[in-house]
Formats: C-alpha cells, structure tokens, sequence
C-alpha cells in the first residue's frame, strides 16, 4: 500500500491523541456487537471506519469517546486507560446538536465557555469562534439562529464548535449522512481541508466506501478486521489504484 501522507499541525495545535482498542468487546446491556478488536488510531491519522448497518460502528465510537465501557478488554489514549469523556475528545454527530437558542458564534463558543480547564476570557471565546467560522465559510452568520442555516451550513457550524476547542481527538458518527449529493461531497473537501494543520486524530465513521477512501488515510473494516492504507494525493478521480482498493473493500464487506 502507499505509504501514508503525514499532516504537520500548526504551531498553535496540540498533538493528535493515540487512541487503542486491545482485545476488547463491544456491546450494551450484554448483547455483544464486536468481539476481540485490536485497532489503534496514531496521531494525527484520519482513520475512517465502514461496515453494514448494525455492524458496531456507532458503539464503537461511543466507546472511544468515553461514554460506553467495554465489555472487556482495554481502551487506552496515549497508552493510558480511557475511563470517560474528556475534553480533548469532540463528537460530531449526523444531527447537528445546535442550541436553536443560541446564535451560530454562540454555538461554537459553548465548548470553550464551559470547560473546566484552559477557559477563555469572553473577548478570546467570541475571536476563537469568529475565526473558525471563517474557516468552514460562514463568516457572514456569526449573529444567525440555527432555524436560519441550510443543513450543510448547520454541520460547517458543528465542525467550527468541535475544532474551536482544539482538540486531540474528533470522533465523527456519520455527519455528512443526511446531506444531499453535492453539498455531501462540498462537506467532505471542507473536511479535509480544516483538518489539515490541526493536528488532530480523527475517527471518521461512514457507510459510504467512496466517502472513507477520500476523507480517511486509513479504511477499518469492522466485521473482518482489515485497516488498508489509502493512497495520496486525494482526488475526485477515481486512480486505478483507488479504484482497485475501492472494490477490495466492497467485497470484504
């Protein structure tokens, strides 16, 4: 496989969190959804994971995050146990979350506004909030309400609140899912684009294979326990050699 492209984070970012799953199963209330998972997510990687529907994928993610404990084995971030949620883990979910009371800086500023530890004085949450808004493109919305976006424009405000923070980790459950076609894919490049420099590591979780190969620098196949490298630079074209793990991909599922 091509050897990965490495992200440089900006001076102002902190390192990527390495998240590791080692021997452990997943499940709730006793019904077992994934068995023996040794997965590990280096620094700074986009790690994308597909699977068919039911195959563990959200759990996953809610187990990383820290909101659901295994069944057994261990997971650890920076080869410590993980024992909860934190703040240098950020979720993104397919449903935005937006306060609908809250203007869109004021959405992006709560994270910064109620953590414990680093907690920004009010003028340097609302320039943190002001610049990330420029970054995914809404510069112009800082004093909307979320009734007021698009759903696109709803998950660039989510994305601005989950990066506002600075954080090591992102855990992302399928943002992009609801979205139509086009402004999908407009939200896949803005992706890819905000991440860069961050430094942050990435767990993107998708059930479109196209979707994984350009987001993710890496592909997880849960249910097979196959992670394929994804070669750079991304494009829209699909290269032989995209479209050849494309289809390995398919058919391991």
């Amino acid at each position: 496989m091509t050897t990965l492209t490495t992200r440089k984070p900006d001076a102002a970012q902190r390192p990527g969190a390495t998240l590791a799953l080692r021997g452990v199963r997943l499940g709730h209330r006793g019904h077992v959804v994934l068995d023996g998972v040794d997965l590990t997510v280096e620094a700074g990687e986009v790690l994308a994971v597909v699977g068919p529907s039911g195959c563990g994928k959200s759990t996953l993610l809610r187990t990383l995050a820290g909101l659901l404990p295994p069944l057994g084995g261990t997971v650890e971030q920076d080869g410590r146990p993980l024992t909860g949620p934190a703040a240098d883990r950020a979720l993104v979910f397919q449903d935005d979350a937006l306060l609908p009371w809250r203007t869109v800086r004021a959405n992006v500023e709560l994270p910064l506004a109620i953590r414990r530890s680093r907690r920004l004085p009010r003028a340097e949450r609302r320039r943190v909030a002001e610049e990330w808004l420029e970054r995914v493109g809404l510069g112009g919305h800082a004093h909307r309400l979320p009734h007021q976006l698009s759903g696109g424009q709803r998950q660039r405000v989510q994305l601005a609140r989950a990066l506002a923070a600075r954080p090591r980790a992102v855990l992302m459950d399928e943002p992009f899912g609801a979205l139509d076609a086009q402004t999908r894919a407009e939200m896949q490049d803005l992706l890819v684009d905000v991440l860069a420099g961050t430094g942050a590591s990435v767990v993107f979780v998708t059930h479109d294979v196209d979707e994984a190969l350009f987001v993710g620098d890496r592909v997880a196949l849960l249910g097979t326990g196959e992670v394929v490298s994804v070669p750079h630079p991304r494009d829209r074209e699909r290269a032989p050699a995209r479209a050849a793990l494309r289809q390995q991909i398919i058919d391991s599922l």
